[in-house]
């Protein structure tokens, strides 16, 4: 593995896309499957193909004809919280006592709990901050109130029942200490309602005869120290509880306090937001919300994890190698938010700044496959039959079957060797390409024709986009003329351009017609046979990028 794919740190991503540019062409797929293909062959399994939108019926066709899977579909890279979260929440119950509660915060050394149901659905979270706030807290009530339940405090105190049973409602009981005179203790609890009295004592008969006598909730023997059968029979008849505990009466008190269910202080107000939810949401929740941590949740609401402002420093698992384009307009939406690794590219540079160098590979070559080609010879391997036929096709889609421009000597002899492994006659093989899925029958809608290789560029304050179909014969495309420029229309609107234009390509007459939407005045500096207001002959022109768009960001400039 190289060093560019190692963050810093030292960690490993757990995945790599190799992706090209939102509504891909041909050769946008064909390289970015390709060169995929070529990292796991020297070694990194986590690499994996992928693409910014739905494959063009050409790519389609290709991808079937070859028996090749379609790459995975990213809608959208932005991190998302589940990226950044442990997916083995530490969480309790809401049964579940203080003593238990404490030492999860301590092993775990956690600031915040989650409290969850029988579903695993968070009922509310405990901070440990805001435990303490309340366990500290000093008044006359908290000096003595306790709020337990019977089997929580048994379970505390790993008491036995002698008399009674254990009880899961919770009650306020008041906590004494019979540490005195009878007569002393007797005052002591005076006033208070005996249903309430949780009375500790050791082996003092006359204590525990008093506590029962009062008809106390519940008796506490401590020191594990007998009780005489005629107390316990007393303690039975009268429905006074009596428990026995090993421990010692300051170690009993103080646990009884720590027995008190987590019921009890659950905050019910808490800060929620599903995994899939953005990072950025994630942020603003944490930064703004007072809260120290936000609680993360699956699609059906089972808890999924907790998030604290560390989490916002955890390294993103993913990162990019973009293919067949460098710039973020035309990137998978979050681009911007993750690594970028390395760029393989045939386009003008309009790349950003990245954090760490990488590898820059950009060619003045008619097709990004022709560069992904020279890769695999790079490193001494051949491509297998089948992939060598995706990267024929996706240079023979770029070129027009090497007619474009564009083409150089680097393509013609990268694909006389791609077809040696092919197996395939390249001539043969681009006619079919194009034979098979020319023309505008070939998209679902005709929204779907213009979108499908719809790509954008500034000149000066002149934002425009330009899309292209491939066409034998212009028979078709007079029909659907007038469609056409209420699509383009809708599609300048919608995207906020000044301009919107389709090239219609024969690539059998090598001419182009060029339908046009907004800046009217185009036409005066267009340079070009106008043969309708809105349409543009131009004989021999092939290709957008070496020879519309850069005719288009010139002359744009000057208006």
């Amino acid at each position: 593995m190289s060093e560019a794919d190692v963050p810093e740190g030292g960690s490993v991503y757990t995945h790599i896309y190799v992706i090209g540019h939102k509504n891909p062409d041909t050769d946008s797929i064909a390289s970015s499957i390709a060169y995929a293909e070529l990292k796991r062959r020297i070694g990194q399994p986590n690499v994996t193909a992928a693409m910014a939108g739905e494959p063009n019926p050409q790519t389609r066709y290709i991808l079937e004809r070859l028996a090749i899977e379609t790459p995975l579909y990213l809608a959208d890279i932005h991190p998302k919280v589940r990226d950044v979260i442990t997916r083995r929440p530490i969480t309790a119950s809401a049964d579940m006592p203080l003593k238990a509660v404490l030492e999860l915060f301590h092993r775990h050394t956690i600031r915040v709990l989650p409290v969850v149901d029988d579903r695993n659905v968070p009922l509310g979270v405990v901070s440990l901050l805001k435990l303490s706030e309340k366990y500290l807290l000093v008044g006359t009530d908290r000096k003595r109130g306790v709020d337990t339940s019977l089997s929580s405090l048994a379970a505390c105190l790993e008491g036995t029942f002698l008399a009674g049973a254990p009880d899961n409602e919770v009650e306020h009981l008041h906590l004494f200490i019979g540490a005195m005179t009878e007569e002393s203790f007797a005052g002591r609890i005076k006033g208070h309602d005996p249903a309430s009295l949780l009375i500790m004592t050791g082996d003092r008969p006359s204590i525990q005869r008093a506590a029962i006598e009062n008809r106390a909730r519940i008796l506490v023997v401590t020191g594990g120290l007998p009780v005489c059968d005629t107390i316990l029979t007393e303690a039975r008849q009268t429905g006074v509880i009596v428990v026995s505990t090993p421990h010692d009466t300051a170690t009993a008190a103080w646990l009884a306090r720590l027995s008190t269910p987590l019921s009890c202080y659950i905050e019910p107000h808490f800060e929620k937001i599903g995994v899939a939810e953005s990072l950025d949401h994630l942020r603003l929740k944490l930064l703004h919300s007072g809260e120290p941590a936000v609680v993360a949740v699956e699609e059906d609401g089972a808890i999924a994890g907790v998030a604290t402002k560390s989490s916002l420093l955890t390294p993103i698992p993913y990162a990019l190698i973009m293919v067949d384009h460098n710039e973020l307009s035309q990137a998978v939406p979050g681009a911007e938010a993750v690594e970028i690794l390395e760029v393989l590219d045939h386009h003008k540079l309009g790349n950003p700044p990245t954090n760490q160098p990488i590898t820059f590979t950009v060619a003045p070559v008619g097709s990004t496959c022709t560069v992904v080609a020279a890769q695999y010879r790079e490193h001494g391997l051949e491509p297998d039959p089948k992939m060598a036929a995706l990267l024929l096709a996706g240079i023979l889609s770029d070129t027009v079957i090497l007619k474009s421009p564009t083409t150089t000597d680097r393509d013609r002899e990268t694909v006389a060797w791609l077809e040696k492994s092919a197996g395939i006659d390249h001539i043969a093989f681009g006619r079919d390409i194009f034979s098979s899925c020319s023309g505008f029958s070939s998209y679902k809608s005709l929204d779907g024709a213009v979108r499908a290789d719809f790509k954008q560029f500034s000149a000066a304050d002149t934002r425009f986009g330009v899309g292209q179909v491939e066409v034998v014969g212009f028979d078709e495309f007079y029909d659907l003329k007038e469609e056409l420029r209420d699509v383009l229309k809708k599609v300048k609107d919608q995207d906020g351009l000044h301009l919107a234009g389709l090239m219609v390509t024969d690539i059998y007459t090598e001419s182009t017609l060029f339908l046009t939407e907004g800046k009217n005045e185009l036409a005066h500096v267009m340079g070009y046979p106008q043969l309708e207001p809105h349409l543009y002959e131009l004989k021999g022109v092939l290709s957008r990028k070496k020879q519309m768009v850069p005719h288009l960001l010139k002359v744009l400039g000057a208006l």
